[in-house]
């Protein structure tokens, strides 16, 4: 049974938190929101860069698709943080620009435009102190 996404309070770090534990890949990946200003359209959700989000047992990287999924999260997040009202995204590009070699990632999204049928959302991904990946996702705001 697919879950009510209007019973979860996205004014709160505990109502986005558990919005987002309800989608089993976050979970797996330990995705936590650690910081959200809705009306200044930021968050930032953070994760281990190893474990799952390995490129393989062992490896000193994080694979690109968890970095992806990290990026159209933290867009997600942010943007139904500002609407108020969760949001899919509609599409998503991602540019890689080294190994994320650090223990963690972070992600740090801004809202760029709040639109009434498109807000775009952009995300920068830290690892080790270094910027490893930039994305930027359209979110679908129409009702």
């Amino acid at each position: 049974m697919a879950a009510d996404l209007s019973e979860f309070d996205l004014s709160s770090r505990e109502g986005l938190q558990a919005m987002l534990d309800i989608t089993p890949i976050h979970r797996w990946l330990g995705f936590e929101v650690s910081e959200f200003d809705a009306e200044q359209g930021t968050l930032t959700l953070v994760c281990s860069a190893d474990g799952n989000a390995s490129r393989f047992d062992g490896a000193p990287q994080s694979h690109g698709g968890a970095l992806a999924t990290l990026i159209d999260s933290a867009a997600t997040f942010a943007c139904s943080a500002a609407i108020g009202r969760p949001v899919p995204t509609m599409n998503i590009r991602v540019d890689y620009l080294r190994p994320a070699a650090g223990p963690r990632l972070e992600a740090y999204a801004l809202v760029v435009k709040k639109g009434r049928t498109v807000s775009l959302v952009d995300v920068r991904v830290m690892s080790g102190g270094k910027l490893v990946a930039i994305g930027r996702c359209g979110q679908a705001t129409g009702s």
